[in-house]
């Protein structure tokens, strides 16, 4: 670990590459911690001609050349063959180095996921890594997973993602006992697949100190029911990719009601604070940690604008100063334990 902040970012990642990233380290560098640095990793001379037009002061950025690019519809496994020395390999290896404490890349998730693991390895036995989103509520955030990294769970994973998310939300939002729930077509013990019922007698029975409430169902995800809720990666995704489009369409419809006569145009002028205030609220959230790796890396959404770029990168500094990873470590110790105390599942697998 680096004595200074130091942020590894993929300059060349996402739909955009420099044209987002470089802006949005400009607008996020005022905010961070005074001896905070950034390592900018990509084509140099395009890295360099974007700062040039958002006056972009280097004096607390680094620069460092890569002429590969990982494509977004590439393969993991082609990803993990021919990365080597690629803007988002180099943004990774850099955390391995002890040049930087965290990566930041809004390029391809699986190759990004595949080659973390095979950089920083897995912390604790686990096996692959989870994506984590933090979804906005009345009162504060739930933090969801997994968010897209991992599409078929057997229950064992489903209970080390009930795990990770306890530990990360207490490091990230400061609670100190967060509430965890598995994601369920209903709340009934009955009800669900094999794996999550599995997953639900495992975290019932087991010798997992969790506060665990048992199911919840996807209006639970938003509406504040528990801190931390489980499922699998498939599942996860289609919701939060759902939640997306709906908060788009709730504010593009909006936004169109407003703009729709003189009188309407006045009222948005005047609401403007309140509106942008509410857009936030609603907006996805801008980056999501892979949880379970020997070092922290973000993935920030592709198709992110500056704005978005920017929220990631402070959100990169402050989970590097959260002290989540020793959380996660030190829980999965429980987990062995958990599952031998659980013992074998009743013949016809419900809990």
């Amino acid at each position: 670990m680096t004595q200074l902040l130091v942020i590894s970012i993929d300059a060349m990642g996402g739909d955009h590459g420099p044209s987002v990233v470089v802006p949005a380290c400009a607008h996020a560098l005022p905010g961070l911690p005074g001896d905070a640095r950034l390592v900018l990793h990509g084509d140099e001379a395009a890295i360099r001609a974007e700062a040039q037009k958002c006056r972009l002061a280097l004096d607390r950025v680094e620069i460092r050349h890569a002429d590969k690019v990982i494509a977004m519809d590439e393969k993991p496994a082609q990803a993990m063959r021919r990365g080597k020395g690629s803007s988002m390999w180099n943004a990774v290896e850099a955390i391995r180095e002890g040049h930087a404490d965290v990566a930041v890349s809004a390029g391809n998730t699986g190759a990004l996921m595949a080659i973390s693991m095979l950089i920083l390895r897995m912390t604790a036995d686990l096996d692959r890594p989870a994506l984590v989103a933090s979804m906005p509520h009345a009162r504060g955030v739930t933090t969801f997973l997994d968010a897209g990294a991992n599409i078929d769970c057997d229950a064992e994973r489903l209970v080390e993602f009930a795990i990770m998310g306890e530990a990360y939300h207490r490091a990230a939002h400061g609670v100190a006992r967060p509430t965890v729930g598995l994601l369920n077509v209903g709340s009934e013990e009955m009800k669900g697949h094999e794996e999550v019922r599995e997953a639900n007698r495992i975290l019932r029975e087991g010798r997992i100190d969790l506060e665990y409430k048992g199911f919840v169902e996807g209006d639970d995800i938003t509406g504040g029911a528990v801190d931390v809720v489980v499922t699998d990666g498939f599942t996860g995704n289609v919701a939060l990719k759902a939640m997306e489009g709906a908060a788009r369409f709730m504010f593009g419809e909006l936004r169109a009601a407003l703009t729709n006569g003189a009188v309407a145009r006045l009222g948005a002028i005047l609401a403007r604070p309140a509106l942008l205030k509410f857009r936030d609220k609603i907006s996805p959230p801008p980056a999501a940690p892979l949880l379970g790796l020997n070092g922290l890396v973000l993935k920030c959404h592709g198709s992110a604008e500056t704005r978005d770029f920017a929220k990631a990168v402070k959100a990169a500094a402050d989970l590097s100063q959260s002290g989540f990873a020793s959380e996660i470590e030190r829980n999965m110790r429980r987990l062995p334990a958990a599952l031998a105390d659980a013992g074998p599942a009743s013949a016809d697998g419900a809990a």
